[in-house]
């Protein structure tokens, strides 16, 4: 199997994904609309001895879309060759991965929509002609070259489905869309990896770590591993329900899950007094990029009924000002609290 290239996994988040990925579909928890889907689609593509129509999973950052990605390889019985849109920078890249691709593999392309422009449009024959046309020499001794592919699988994931062309986005047979995961599935999530990273907890203790992970198993696998080491110190590595609250406190979650960097994100909005604010000055005030803050931040804020988007900017609701016991403006809105999990 293909090692994974990219540019924004560190190398703590290709360890958990390595550890505590699941290695079949029955292991995997959660979004079982859609594990229902792959399953009737993968089992018909092999009935008619055809390849997998292309899939697009979508999704905010932690969901799964790459676990699923090699799962759908698994059962496929396919190789997969994994890269990120932004390492294939030129037709050249694009054409050196797909020729070495033989039948039924897998093309799995993380952040697919931050792929350059020129390499989609060689994309476009690829996926429904399985030939790829690639010009040699400029000016008046141009000409072109085809090159006829294996047919192939390609499978993207990306978390700004938006920002997909729609003539790109037309080519994929298959959309899936991941959700926050609820409670429920959180704590199978947290005890299925504690059992891998062998040390034991309290079902209360897991619960905790669960309601706090923001509807994402990436984020409740980074807390159960940082609590782990808390309790490997202090607790003879046995997470009890002090142990997670320490962990927690010492990782700057809170209670509703907010950490560091979502306060900081409320606090400065809150400072201009109700006034809408400028995603570009968020992102200076908190020392993160603009990208970051829309695609990892904002969205539970959102979700939490913590922050409103306007056509002029950011707001902080009436429940972001009482979670951080500010005095809240007369004018500031007052939406149905939301409960996601």
């Amino acid at each position: 199997m293909n090692r994974i290239i990219s540019r924004n996994k560190n190398d703590e988040d290709i360890s958990l994904d390595n550890t505590l990925r699941p290695s079949d579909f029955d292991e995997f928890i959660g979004q079982p609309k859609i594990v229902n889907n792959l399953k009737i689609y993968i089992e018909a593509a092999k009935k008619r001895q055809d390849v997998l129509d292309h899939i697009i999973f979508t999704g905010l950052p932690g969901l799964g879309k790459t676990t699923l990605s090699y799962l759908v390889t698994r059962e496929l019985g396919s190789n997969i060759k994994t890269v990120t849109g932004p390492s294939i920078e030129r037709p050249a890249d694009l054409a050196g991965i797909l020729t070495n691709l033989k039948k039924g593999d897998v093309l799995f392309i993380d952040e697919i929509h931050r792929i350059p422009s020129i390499v989609e449009e060689y994309l476009y024959s690829a996926m429904e002609d399985f030939v790829l046309n690639i010009m040699i020499d400029q000016g008046p001794h141009a000409r072109s070259v085809q090159l006829n592919l294996a047919r192939f699988t390609l499978i993207g994931a990306t978390t700004r489905e938006g920002l997909l062309t729609e003539a790109f986005r037309s080519r994929f047979g298959i959309f899936e869309k991941l959700g926050l995961y609820p409670k429920d599935d959180l704590v199978k999530i947290v005890r299925r990896s504690a059992k891998l990273l062998d040390v034991k907890g309290a079902d209360e203790a897991f619960e905790l770590i669960a309601r706090r992970s923001r509807g994402t198993p990436r984020v409740a696998n980074r807390v159960l591993k940082r609590i782990r080491d808390l309790a490997q110190v202090k607790a003879n590595n046995i997470i009890t329900l002090q142990i997670a609250q320490e962990g927690l406190d010492m990782l700057g979650i809170d209670n509703q899950g907010l950490d560091e960097t979502d306060r900081k994100i409320l606090n400065t909005v809150i400072s201009y007094n109700g006034a809408p604010v400028g995603l570009k000055t968020i992102a200076v005030s908190v020392g993160e990029e603009e990208d970051t803050i829309e695609e990892v931040y904002e969205p539970y804020l959102i979700q939490c009924s913590f922050l409103e988007k306007t056509p002029r900017g950011r707001k902080a609701t009436a429940q972001a000002y009482e979670h951080l016991h500010k005095p809240c403006p007369a004018n500031n809105p007052q939406p149905e609290q939301k409960r996601i999990f």
